[in-house]
């Protein structure tokens, strides 16, 4: 049974001047899953959501949340929103943040809860703009489920984290989707939407090129990855016919083409030893800039 949609924009026009930012966009957002929306600076991810809060008003077709228009109080109630920038109060300290966050929502959660959530604990008495850019998104989040959200923005969320810090957030976000959580994720981390996205809508030029489970996407691109340990130089791989790209992790190798059958008999025929190898389909991001290149 197919989960119910709870946002979504339908045949959705905006234009800045004579710049189209979306040009007929439709997505459609399930009810605890997570969505990434991906794709170049300038796509359009960042309208998209501004139309799906009702920040922005679209210049033809419309935005829904829950059945309702963004507007409504009753559809802002159910969401949490995490964007690229925040204009929060650099005076008050973390812990007021909360309360007056807090103090919006008719049944919000209780500080213990989000605290737990967000890992905030140890900057609670701390003024926001004594934080570090890290965890000021951590903060940011922290308001964003105050108000037990349905569904989730999060444009960007893991900027500034460190490396453990991400990987926490991410458990936490899993978490949260596995309560019945849905969240539209944007992100140029893209091993991010790799580990959390359900589905995958890629966007350029204000139009939705491709959209579908992670593994759809990556199917829709011929190449595939070798990785092996060999003593050749990565300029001399670079150089054989059909390779497209290749990156170097110590004695690893990492090549990239559509002809895997191929490049390998050359590698064999240059390096006897080759070893330790595999051979796989290509990551999201070839499938990105493949399916970004052929709308083109």
């Amino acid at each position: 049974m197919s989960l119910p949609t709870i946002a979504a924009l339908r045949a959705v026009h905006k234009r800045y001047g004579t710049v189209p930012a979306l040009d007929g966009i439709d997505v459609a957002l399930r009810a605890g899953e997570v969505y990434a929306l991906l794709g170049p600076n300038g796509a359009g991810k960042s309208t998209a959501i501004a139309t799906l809060l009702g920040l922005v008003a679209p210049d033809a077709g419309r935005a829904e949340l829950f059945g309702a228009a963004p507007q409504t109080l009753a559809a802002r109630r159910r969401i949490g929103v995490m964007l690229q920038s925040a204009a929060l109060p650099d005076t008050l300290a973390v812990a007021e943040l909360l309360a007056l966050t807090r103090s919006y929502y008719p049944a919000p959660r209780s500080v213990a809860d989000v605290v737990a959530l967000a890992g905030i604990g140890h900057l609670l008495r701390r003024r926001y703009a004594q934080l570090s850019a890290g965890e000021q998104r951590r903060v940011q989040f922290a308001l964003a489920v105050c108000g037990r959200p349905d569904l989730l923005f999060l444009d960007e969320p893991t900027v500034g984290m460190d490396t453990e810090s991400r990987t926490a957030f991410w458990l936490t976000l899993r978490g949260l989707v596995g309560e019945g959580v849905a969240v539209l994720l944007t992100t140029h981390y893209l091993e991010e939407a790799e580990a959390l996205a359900d589905r995958v809508g890629v966007i350029a030029r204000g139009r939705l090129l491709a959209e579908g489970p992670l593994e759809a996407i990556r199917g829709r691109v011929a190449q595939r990855e070798i990785r092996c340990s060999s003593r050749l130089a990565p300029e001399s791989v670079r150089a054989f016919a059909q390779v497209r790209s290749v990156e170097c992790d110590g004695p690893r190798l990492r090549v990239v083409t559509a002809q895997p059958e191929a490049v390998l008999r050359q590698m064999l025929e240059a390096d006897d030893s080759l070893g330790d190898l595999e051979v796989r389909r290509a990551g999201l991001a070839e499938a990105l800039g493949e399916i970004t290149r052929e709308a083109a």
